[in-house]
């Protein structure tokens, strides 16, 4: 009987601690730089990456919030908003993904991203402004969550990359803020991902309980340093992170194509 090789856990930690400070410095999952990694450096298989992520996460995000709101920083009704529709937008983008042109959406989100990571160098947030949670805000703040959690189906990216800038350019909302909310929409989403994938054995649990008190642990130190940043260099910052994020998905993206292009054609 063959046994895949273990990950080893210095490494393990190294990704988590990385892990943690860009979730506690930009309000994001770090999922989208974590899955990446552990395909290319530790050789998991997408799926089994990426149910590891989830289970990393959430005790990240866990962290994240209460060191948000160990700042005064956490809205939980604007997160709580945000969670209702991330919820929901979730399970309808698990159910779109075999009925939707993937490839369009993918392309499509990158665009996105690049010009909200230019829109992120002209709007800088201020960190003294409060959300009135009105009958309009509300929805409209089920609405942005549900928009997170489609493409957090469809596409596999963190609802964080979405909604935090979402939060600052529309709603004119604090950018600490909008990332202590982001945080705490991710824990129920990450609950139910980590037990599904239990259940169908995507997850690395030895990897996942390394990565996540790693990460746990470098949160809060993430969560100082954005208080840290004055708002215009975070924004900079938050922008320089889409960057790379469009890039990696750009890349993902070609070398899918590539490979679907290299595939010997049925006769």
């Amino acid at each position: 009987m063959s046994h895949e090789p273990r990950p080893g856990i210095l490494i393990l930690c190294c990704l988590g601690l990385l892990t943690g400070v860009l979730s506690g410095t930009f309000g994001v999952g770090g999922g989208i730089i974590l899955v990446p990694a552990l395909v290319a450096l530790l050789h998991f298989d997408r799926r089994r990456a990426a149910g590891t992520s989830v289970a990393a996460i959430l005790p990240t995000a866990v962290v994240g919030s209460v060191s948000y709101a160990a700042q005064g920083q956490l809205d939980l009704g604007m997160a709580l908003c945000l969670a209702v529709g991330a919820a929901v937008g979730a399970q309808l983008g698990s159910y779109l993904l075999s009925r939707l042109p993937t490839r369009a959406l993918t392309w499509s989100f990158i665009i996105f991203l690049a010009v909200v990571a230019v829109s992120l160098w002209f709007v800088i947030p201020n960190r003294g402004t409060e959300i009135h949670l009105d009958l309009l805000a509300v929805v409209l703040l089920i609405v942005t969550g549900a928009f997170a959690g489609v493409l957090s189906g469809l596409l596999g990216v963190g609802g964080g990359v979405v909604v935090v800038p979402i939060l600052m350019l529309a709603f004119a909302a604090s950018d600490l803020t909008a990332k202590g909310a982001s945080l705490f929409m991710m824990i129920p989403g990450a609950v139910s991902g980590t037990i599904g994938n239990t259940m169908r054995k995507n997850v690395d649990l030895r990897a996942a309980a390394a990565l996540g008190i790693a990460a746990s642990a470098a949160s809060p130190f993430g969560a100082i340093l954005a208080a840290t940043l004055s708002p215009f260099i975070a924004n900079i910052a938050f922008s320089v992170l889409l960057a790379a994020i469009c890039v990696q998905m750009a890349w993902s993206g070609l070398r899918r194509e590539q490979r679907r292009d290299d595939r010997p054609q049925a006769q």
